[in-house]
């Protein structure tokens, strides 16, 4: 019933079709009908399921099931000639059943052999049990992630600094020479007796 299915691995690698002309008649019949035809009537002939309960497992309404399983005996009458000789529907669905449960049991025990309800009741709830926490340590782990980014984040942009890296190319700055031991005796010299020396020499500050 699930989309998803036709990427499994058996989908892959189907099983040997039946040797027997009327199977592979009724098989060829069932491969030929669009899915939605193909489930509905495998649900409604096959399985004994009342048009309410083929609709809702279709997810269609009640006269669009109708409709479909009309569409898909029509088909399976042109191709299957123990079907043709059904005078009444419910003579037609009881052959159809018939042979379409013939069909299912002719393959592999593996696949023939139905598991209890038990079996399937608690798989499934195994399963469910096992995504719902799946679900919730996922959603907590992204709830943690996100609050612990919220406090450790900066509250301002700090712009990282760059590596440093050696300058080439740039000529040496110029300037004054460095002083000899003359020169910084000199300097002292004049900045300890600035008004000493001739009269013409001395600066008059007023």
């Amino acid at each position: 019933m699930a989309p998803w299915h036709r990427f499994r691995r058996t989908h892959k690698h189907p099983d040997q079709p039946p040797v027997e002309p009327e199977r592979r008649a009724l098989l060829d019949a069932l491969l030929a009908l669009p899915p939605v035809y193909r489930r509905t009537v495998l649900l409604y002939d096959g399985l004994g399921l009342d048009l309410p309960e083929t609709a809702a497992e279709t997810e269609a309404s009640t006269p669009a099931a109708a409709n479909r399983v009309l569409n898909a005996r029509a088909a399976i009458v042109d191709r299957v000639p123990a079907a043709g000789h059904a005078g009444t529907p419910q003579a037609l669905s009881s052959v159809l059943r018939e042979r379409i449960t013939d069909l299912a049991q002719a393959g592999p025990a593996s696949l023939t052999a139905l598991p209890k309800a038990r079996v399937v009741r608690v798989g499934g709830e195994r399963r469910r049990r096992f995504w719902t926490r799946a679900a919730i340590a996922f959603t907590t782990l992204i709830v943690g992630a996100t609050a612990f980014t919220v406090v450790t984040v900066p509250p301002h942009h700090v712009r990282p600094v760059p590596v440093g890296q050696r300058v080439g190319g740039i000529p040496v700055s110029s300037g004054p020479q460095r002083l000899t031991v003359e020169d910084i005796e000199l300097r002292d010299k004049l900045r300890r007796e600035p008004a000493r020396g001739p009269h013409r020499l001395v600066l008059d500050i007023r």
